[in-house]
């Protein structure tokens, strides 16, 4: 841990007041759902598919009886739909199976789970069970390299080199910290650098101040 990851914990902490995922959900199961359908995919478009589903089907018995076929077309406006039903439906009738229903507390039994990968099995833990976890998403990613705060070639890399140098202190928002400094200043195309209140600790070359 340095003292510029310090700084820059403190200072992304200081302007982003409620450190909080964007997407919608009313529960532990629908959080899980909105999740496995944002991959490659924005929480917007997963927000206004899913608003109208969750006032209806929002246990796991209910995707069970609905079965495939119908959340496929529940949510074909988003990517990778088919492939995304046959997750969700199977994911469900575990959870029914074998966990009572219940959305398990437990980074082993969720990677299990269809679907679900390192990133969703840690966005659930620290959003749903408010665990200290760290999801890399590209916007993660993206800044955890151009700041060089824990760089990595991979998603895998920058997480275990972020956990090595994020203060206790910031470790329960700071996969929410990054990813919405990444999403809104540090954006990929267009980094707003003008505007970015951890520009003297970052490494980008290609800082942009139009």
């Amino acid at each position: 841990m340095t003292s510029s990851s310090i700084n820059i914990f403190r200072k992304l902490s200081q302007i982003i007041k409620n450190p909080k995922s964007d997407l919608k959900y009313t529960n532990k199961f629908t959080l899980l759902v909105s999740v496995v359908l944002s991959a490659q995919c924005t929480d917007v478009n997963v927000n206004n598919v899913t608003k109208d589903i969750y006032s209806k089907y929002n246990k796991p018995e209910d995707f069970v009886k609905l079965g495939q076929k119908k959340i496929e077309k529940l949510i074909n406006r988003i990517g990778l739909f088919r492939n995304k039903a046959k997750s969700i439906y199977s994911l469900s009738k575990i959870l029914v199976e074998k966990y009572k229903s219940k959305v398990p507390n437990d980074f082993t039994k969720l990677f299990s789970l269809p679907g679900v990968g390192r990133k969703t099995a840690n966005v659930v833990l620290n959003e749903g069970f408010g665990k200290p976890t760290i999801a890399v998403d590209t916007h993660i990613f993206r800044v955890s390299n151009r700041t060089g705060i824990a760089p990595g070639k991979n998603p895998d890399q920058v997480e275990q080199n972020l956990y090595k140098v994020v203060p206790k202190k910031y470790l329960k928002d700071a996969h929410h910290l990054l990813l919405l400094h990444g999403r809104y200043t540090c954006k990929a195309r267009t980094p707003n650098c003008k505007k970015c209140v951890i520009i003297k600790y970052c490494k980008f070359k290609e800082k942009v101040f139009v």
